[in-house]
């Protein structure tokens, strides 16, 4: 038989869900206020603090505290009440190790954010400025990456097909550590590649390198890849792998100092020592110069031309190439008006009385 419906079961039903709700809306309220309370205090501290690092990271972490205090609150009630508790916990295999997976992404996040403006202090030393943010940037989007895949792992973990599945597969650890090693091989390459770099540093963010014939400075890196911006604002995207298994040049891996040549192509008949005394006196007067280098020698001799090397040094590579290009032009201003006959000319001499010679 059927048993009779009694109102009075009825009532008591949504008397307990009403109760429950209640409940439920004071806790997120306590819980909010607590938040409220707790980053009015903190961000009073942190405007009193000499520098904007603590409120950067107070910022950051904000949203993330509340929805996990918040979080924490609808656990605890459901804790005590079993209607609330089977509405929720299904849904809590979600949302807590996202919200733990959020909380620690920001945190990351702000602490990179901190350290890269405490690098400002470095900016009279290029080269620690620029080891400390290839550091900050590497190690900032490993950790990145193993939040986000510790994350999504744990939310997978609390759908129970995808659970059963991982069980089986480590009941044969053998055969999924094989698949695993084989599906993730690529990623775990790129990740130990970043790292690698991170801790080397054979270049770091600002390096002008010189890499499959292109030249230019270092603007990004990545796990996989690294972006090599050009003098002509071209993005070269050459594979993290590529910097540790082969060689390239690192143009500013200690200093931006430099010592670069310009070479004369003049005729025998040249007479050195006075333009070597002419690029000895130009350089002397030249402000990009820094006063290490600066010598010219005859490197080589043919029958129809010799080769001078003005060697000029400066104290940043974009100084370098100024001076360069500034020697270059002036040395040859100099001997089209001191020794014309030094500059190379092919001549055809046609023997006087030649039938030809009087041809137009």
């Amino acid at each position: 038989m059927l048993e009779r419906y009694d109102p009075r079961n009825w009532q008591v039903e949504w008397f307990q869900l009403g109760e429950s709700l209640l409940i439920l809306v004071v806790a997120v309220m306590v819980a909010y206020f607590a938040w409220r309370m707790a980053f009015t205090v903190a961000h009073k501290l942190a405007r009193a603090s000499s520098t904007p690092v603590d409120t950067m990271v107070i910022t950051k972490i904000e949203t993330p505290v509340k929805w996990a205090l918040i979080a924490i609150a609808v656990t605890l009630v459901a804790e005590a009440n079993t209607m609330l508790a089977s509405i929720w916990e299904p849904i809590a295999r979600f949302v807590r190790p996202a919200l733990l997976g959020w909380i620690a992404y920001t945190l990351v996040k702000a602490f990179t954010a901190a350290l890269e403006y405490r690098l400002e202090s470095y900016n009279d030393d290029v080269a620690t400025m620029r080891s400390r943010k290839t550091r900050i940037a590497i190690l900032s989007r490993s950790a990145t990456f193993a939040i986000v895949f510790i994350t999504v792992g744990l939310m997978m973990l609390g759908i129970p097909g995808v659970r059963d599945i991982g069980t089986t597969l480590l009941a044969s650890a053998g055969l999924a550590a094989l698949a695993v090693g084989a599906a993730a091989q690529p990623a775990l390459k790129s990740l130990i590649a970043g790292l690698q770099m991170a801790l080397t540093e054979p270049l770091r963010i600002g390096d002008l390198v010189a890499v499959d014939g292109h030249t230019g400075r270092v603007e990004e890196i990545r796990m996989s890849f690294i972006t090599v911006r050009t003098w002509d604002e071209r993005v070269i995207i050459v594979p993290t792998s590529r910097f540790l298994d082969e060689s390239f040049e690192n143009w500013s891996r200690q200093s931006e100092m430099l010592t670069g040549p310009v070479f004369l192509h003049l005729d025998p008949i040249a007479d050195v020592g006075p333009i070597r005394a002419e690029f000895e006196r130009y350089v002397a007067e030249h402000p990009l110069w820094d006063q290490r280098t600066a010598a010219l020698l005859m490197t080589n001799a043919y029958p129809e031309s010799v080769e001078l090397r003005l060697s000029v040094s400066s104290s940043a590579i974009g100084d370098l190439w100024q001076l360069r290009c500034d020697l270059r032009e002036h040395m040859l201003a100099w001997l089209r008006e001191n020794q014309e006959q030094a500059l190379i000319r092919h001549r055809l001499e046609v023997p006087h009385g030649h039938p030809k010679a009087g041809e137009p």
